[in-house]
């Protein structure tokens, strides 16, 4: 069973991290990366949380978010943006008549979760975040993030800077991204 983990907000930078169930490969499948473009320019309209930094992998996303207002509730803004997420991805799923997926994702929720009307698990029941202190650790998960694409098992693309769905490109080519406004962390930084 895995444990909740409570995150206290006492710093204002944060690098999160949350995959799909069973590391699947929810985003790629269902072609549902529009779904975090839409929760992180929801996050920043309605709660000032910017994004300094992400890649959307196909089956996880990292984040280098700066939360504006110590007021936000960071463990709330993450597993409501899963839930809805989830939501979709389940509704592409059906469209795409994937019924061995879904039966899958079924089978993975208790009985406790179906009596409170959960029928599929899309992402893992937790997520990690760690406080960004130093300018160091930044740089390291900026450069952990930007590389994700290309590192490991991941091929998806040649070089780092190509992968779309990154904020490699804004960092290193100074190329806005088409779906998210990144809040450049040097303003916050330095």
């Amino acid at each position: 069973m895995a444990i909740r983990t409570k995150h206290q907000i006492t710093e204002n930078t944060w690098f999160i991290t949350f995959t799909c169930y069973n590391w699947i490969s929810l985003f790629d499948i269902t072609q549902s990366y529009d779904l975090v473009y839409k929760w992180l320019k929801l996050a920043d309209t309605k709660y000032q949380i910017k994004t300094l930094a992400f890649v959307i992998m196909p089956n996880h996303v990292h984040l280098l978010l700066h939360l504006n207002d110590d007021k936000v509730n960071l463990n709330t803004i993450i597993s409501n943006a899963k839930r809805f997420m989830a939501y979709d991805i389940i509704k592409r799923l059906n469209e795409q008549g994937n019924q061995e997926l879904l039966d899958t994702l079924s089978s993975a929720c208790t009985e406790k979760e179906k009596a409170k009307g959960q029928l599929h698990k899309a992402f893992e029941p937790s997520f990690d975040a760690k406080p960004v202190y130093t300018l160091e650790f930044l740089h390291q998960k900026l450069d952990y993030i930007h590389h994700n694409p290309v590192s490991g098992k991941w091929h998806l693309c040649i070089e780092f800077t190509d992968y779309e769905h990154s904020s490699a490109a804004f960092y290193e080519l100074e190329k806005p991204h088409a779906f998210v406004a990144i809040a450049d962390y040097r303003d916050y930084w330095f």
